[in-house]
């Protein structure tokens, strides 16, 4: 049985916000919670995987690798905030990248089964959920093509092209 403070940290989640009480307290029963110590990984990029996650407390770190042992830090997620979602639609989804507490940190996990059992009984708040999903996913994509940009930039300044002289544009 959902408490109010359970219910109240619902509607800070990201992809939950827009959900009644009576959908958050008909979705609680299917959440597991997940505690990690500091620095404890949850799933490495490439591991498969059917749950997504909602960080109740603490701060998780979003890796990938860059070479052999060297992983790069893409994204620090809070409290309220979403991660994993891929993963619950695709029937052999691997994890595109590495998560990893970077403090202590509670986390509510929903797994496919879980989801689709909310989808069939809500679909009106389904959709809701995908809705908001869906704006979470394209900020993410936007963030990543800037982040890809950026990395673009850096390569070529540092091997000391520049992009728009080779191509007849203008001198910076």
């Amino acid at each position: 049985m959902a408490k109010p403070a359970d219910i109240a940290f619902l509607h800070q989640v990201d992809l939950l916000r827009d959900l009644e009480e009576s959908q958050l307290a008909a979705l609680w029963p299917r959440l597991r919670e997940r505690r990690l110590r500091k620095s404890e990984v949850l799933f490495r990029e490439g591991d498969p995987g059917e749950e997504m996650f909602f960080i109740r407390s603490g701060v998780i770190l979003v890796s990938k690798k860059v070479s052999g042992r060297v992983e790069q830090i893409l994204n620090r997620f809070e409290s309220g905030a979403s991660f994993g979602e891929m993963s619950v639609f695709g029937d052999e989804a691997k994890r595109t990248a590495t998560i990893q507490a970077e403090i202590e940190t509670s986390l509510l996990a929903l797994d496919r089964e879980s989801l689709n059992q909310f989808i069939e009984a809500n679909p009106r708040d389904a959709a809701r959920f995908f809705q908001e999903m869906a704006r979470v996913l394209i900020r993410r994509l936007l963030q990543s093509s800037q982040l890809v940009a950026e990395v673009t930039r850096w390569g070529l300044e540092a091997t000391g092209l520049d992009a728009e002289r080779r191509s007849g544009g203008p001198a910076t």
